[in-house]
């Protein structure tokens, strides 16, 4: 080969790279946004069955094409109290055998009689794709159009890794650097290293896949760079978790755990095998028998069934696991624990999935409404009966809703900024305002509150009618909050219809508050200082009533 022809290889090598890389990130988006309502409620049935739990992470991997983004997922669903570390775990354990999926992709493609023609076969796919994204109108033929031009470009990146390589399959200085890694351990170190440094398994296992084919090293290298990449796909996790709670940290230790005991047991393995039967044995060896003649679909095998032993050793031993994390990263208890604010469904590790994100961003949202509404009756507790033992949770929780209120719209915005589809980037839109509705609810609550401690210390209560009447009004916000977050739950345009009928009444009943109290008042059963105090609780309570009703107005604006 001439100089020109070697640096043409590098190039080409390296654009195939690139663009192998770019079709994984492409597949990934376009299958996660297409079957984004699968996948969330997917993920929702993880319970503390571990078999259900690999299932679910397995399925989920293999759906979306990304166990690196299943992994940053399940942190943040640890982070936010979603899922146990066991629940998690188990999740794991599947995800890793869900990213054998593109590999078995691969060495398909790569089968028959010429692995270029079959490439270049699937390659057509990203035209058609395109055309697809191009020409469609409805949001569904584009998602599917993005995922056959992903599918497709995997073949092209392929392609050109595949003709870059039988390039330097012809240098005998490559074969020969190559082939003096012959050590389990460097080679498993170097698979390490490199998938560190793309950032996907899948890519990596592909790049291996595609040296053995072309001769660049042999199968028994092959499969312990394969085996490095597990552990290199754990930089993606432990990097999500740095700026996560503890338990997320330890979910990243467990997926570098689970990872590295494979590895560990497999190297063992492999080497009494080889000391006993002389060097006669081994991995490749092996696969070579059960599929001849093909070595993708050996390499690939391997690669599927070293991640199913894996899971198989270690999820009986899920308990063990998580103590020993638990011990590592120990809980820090202070003596300020019950001031720490926190979101409780969202984490900007979902930011990397983002139709999980407004899933979840949805959640936030029903959670800060139930904060929002406790605190509305803790307020109606105090000031109907002066009796200000809850005001301390009250004064927490009102902190919370400020937070969240906060931090909420901080995520909405750079949420909004990522590839979405149209009724996502729609509800997005409307969350702006419902969290302000939320937030001035709290507000109210908030006043009342202040009613109630100028009452105490000026020594005025309501009378036996008035609390009375506030309890009415207490009721009928209650069943208002029912019916409005059935209503935004799961947009039902019946139940809001029955919310805009509490609402109405709870219009006339802050009128007729008023009307009595001017009775009461004439008859001199209640004075004009807690009159004043009366008043303006009704105001404060009808305007709650509005804020919620604001939330549920907002399905009117939703694609359903």
């Amino acid at each position: 080969m001439t100089s020109v022809a070697i640096i043409s290889s590098i190039l080409t090598l390296i654009a195939g790279v690139g663009v192998f890389l770019i079709a994984c990130q492409m597949l990934s988006n376009s299958l996660e946004s297409a079957g984004s309502n699968k996948l969330k409620s997917l993920f929702s049935k993880a319970s503390s069955n571990r078999w259900l739990g690999v299932g679910i992470g397995t399925v989920g991997t293999a759906a979306i094409q990304s166990s690196s983004a299943v992994t940053v997922m399940v942190i943040g669903f640890v982070n936010a109290g979603i899922l146990s570390l066991a629940q998690a775990a188990t999740v794991i354990y599947g995800a890793n055998i869900g990213t054998t999926v593109t590999a078995q992709i691969v060495a398909l493609g790569m089968s028959g009689k010429s692995a270029i023609s079959t490439s270049l076969m699937f390659s057509t796919l990203t035209g058609i794709g395109a055309f697809i994204s191009l020409f469609a109108k409805q949001d569904m033929a584009k998602k599917i159009g993005g995922v056959l031009t992903g599918f497709g470009m995997l073949f092209v990146g392929l392609a050109m890794m595949s003709g870059a390589m039988k390039e330097f399959s012809q240098l005998d200085s490559v074969k020969v650097f190559l082939s003096s890694f012959q050590n389990p351990i460097v080679l498993v170190l170097m698979g390490a290293l490199l998938t560190a440094l793309i950032q996907s398994s899948s890519v990596m296992t592909s790049i291996a896949l595609t040296m053995v084919v072309t001769g660049l090293v042999n199968l028994e290298q092959g499969i312990y760079i394969s085996m490095g990449s597990n552990i290199g796909t754990c930089v993606s996790a432990l990097m999500a978790c740095m700026a996560s709670g503890r338990n997320a940290k330890r979910a990243a230790l467990i997926h570098l755990f689970f990872n590295i005991s494979g590895v560990i047991i497999f190297l063992i393995a492999g080497m009494f095998m080889s000391m006993f039967t002389g060097g006669s044995l081994t991995y490749g060896s092996i696969f070579e028998w059960m599929f001849p003649g093909a070595p993708q679909i050996q390499l690939a095998m391997f690669h599927t069934i070293f991640n199913v032993i894996t899971v198989l050793i270690v999820l009986p031993l899920t308990g063990a696991l998580v103590r020993l994390v638990t011990a590592i990263l120990p809980d820090k208890f202070e003596e300020n624990d019950t001031e720490v604010l926190r979101l409780h469904y969202i984490d900007d590790n979902m930011l990397s999935t983002p139709p999980i994100a407004v899933e979840q961003t949805k959640m936030e949202i029903i959670n800060m409404a139930a904060i929002a509404n406790k605190n509305f009756n803790r307020a109606l507790d105090i000031i109907c009966k002066l009796d200000f033992a809850k005001e301390e949770k009250f004064r927490h929780d009102e902190r919370q809703l400020n937070f969240i209120n906060k931090k909420l719209i901080n995520f909405v915005v750079r949420l909004s900024e990522l590839p979405l589809s149209e009724s996502d980037h729609i509800y997005l839109a409307s969350t702006y305002r419902t969290i302000r509705d939320l937030e001035r609810i709290g507000d109210y609550a908030e006043n009342i509150v202040e009613y109630a401690q100028t009452m105490r210390d000026t020594n005025m209560k309501f009378s036996d009618d008035a609390v009375e009447e506030v309890e009415k009004i207490r009721e009928l916000i209650n069943q208002l909050y029912e019916k409005v977050m059935l209503a935004y739950s799961n947009i039902d345009f019946e139940a809001l219809g029955e919310a805009n009928a509490l609402e109405e009444k709870i219009d006339e009943l802050t009128d007729a508050m008023e009307d009595s109290h001017i009775k009461r008042l004439n008859m001199g059963v209640c004075g004009s200082e807690a009159g004043a105090q009366y008043l303006s609780l009704s105001s404060n309570a009808e305007r709650i009533a509005d804020h919620f009703i604001n939330v549920g107005k907002v399905i009117r604006t939703l694609k359903h």
